[in-house]
């Protein structure tokens, strides 16, 4: 497919667009504001691939027909950069399709990230923590910054739930394949027998939601403060910090204690409301047009199992793309970019193939 004529219809809107950032009257309309300056920051990338999808194309040309000249020397080097060139152009090609698709408007957001134990007892709460020591090294790797929100501690260092939120770079797209079910195999500490016991734990991933994106009326918001409790600990139950907020249309609660600020349990406790019910909103406007879809890659179910961690076999295998890894080790301490990179390029792959962009 000849995508130059995209290209340059792209090329208008963002000449377009850059009249619109130097206007003084940008912010009068927030909302209005962080769009155009996300589609801004997408044509850019946009056509900065572009431009260097030409340059590999060049080079690569090049390169095959040194590689077919008479001096040897010049051939063998040609050659051996052949095999570079051809995976740099391939990357470059699907990043170019992937930008020409429509936007999703939650990738570049930041994430609020929740996991919860689930079937286990005290090994389902440590596997929910082995999953936020895993997804916190991931984050320091990567170049994200990660903010608690609450928690709550189980039996044996586990931890019974952890909401923290994400910042940084397009965290919500490299993030939203991790909702679902995860699922542990292994031996646990306290048992005595040996044998494998199988327990889960929760992940959601939602997009943060912003104020302009929902608004959270006065009278269908219920706040209650009360004190904070826990295992115990300097500090805790000294203050009245714990807050605890109602959506009374659709009875959402959420209470944050782990502050020791009440202003900031609440301005966490509202962040998480309104991702979560931004997730519901979109959730439900999702189903009306693309019921069609076939791929669980990218849906965020919650109730999908998704993932298996075999500890005996040093084995973790993603039942969405059947992609298995035998490095269960460096996966829990954060390794995951190629599981991650994987799954971007299939739910990429299905988006283009239904958007005939493939080829």
């Amino acid at each position: 497919m000849d995508f130059a004529p995209l290209i340059a219809r792209k090329a208008d809107r963002f000449r377009e667009l850059e009249a619109e950032i130097s206007s003084s009257n940008l912010y009068d309309d927030p909302r209005k504001a962080r769009e155009t300056l996300r589609e801004h920051t997408r044509l850019k990338q946009l056509l900065a691939n572009w431009e260097l999808l030409q340059k590999l194309r060049t080079e690569l040309a090049e390169n095959q027909t040194l590689a077919k000249g008479d001096d040897a020397e010049f051939a063998e080097m040609a050659a051996a950069e052949i095999p570079a060139l051809e995976t740099r152009l391939a990357e470059t090609e699907t990043a170019v399709q992937y930008a020409l698709l429509p936007p999703d408007p939650n990738e570049d957001r930041d994430a609020i990230v929740e996991i919860r134990a689930g079937t286990g007892g005290d090994e389902a709460a440590l596997f929910a923590a082995d999953l936020y020591r895993m997804y916190t090294r991931f984050a320091e790797t990567y170049g994200f910054k990660i903010e608690p929100l609450e928690s709550s501690v189980g039996a044996l260092g586990g931890m019974k739930e952890v909401i923290f939120k994400v910042t940084g770079d397009q965290v919500f797209r490299t993030l939203r394949y991790e909702s679902g079910v995860h699922r542990v195999q292994r031996v646990p500490a306290t048992e005595a027998q040996g044998r494998i016991h199988t327990s889960t734990a929760t992940v959601a991933v939602l997009p943060e939601a912003e104020e302009v994106d929902l608004e959270l009326k006065p009278d269908e918001i219920r706040i209650e403060v009360c004190r904070a409790g826990g295992p115990g600990g300097q500090g805790v139950n000294t203050t009245d910090s714990a807050v605890q907020v109602m959506h009374i249309p659709t009875g959402t609660i959420v209470r944050c204690q782990d502050g020791r600020s009440q202003q900031k349990n609440k301005e966490k406790a509202l962040t998480i409301l309104r991702s979560r019910l931004l997730e519901v909103k979109q959730r439900e406007e999702h189903e009306k047009y693309a019921a069609h879809r076939k791929s669980q890659i990218g849906t965020g179910d919650r109730s999908e199992k998704i993932r298996t961690y075999n500890f005996s076999e040093n084995r973790v295998s993603d039942h969405r793309i059947k992609l298995t890894l035998y490095s269960l080790d460096r996966f829990l301490n954060g390794e995951i970019s190629e599981m991650i990179s994987a799954l971007q390029t299939a739910d990429v792959a299905e988006r283009l193939a239904e958007a005939n962009l493939g080829g």
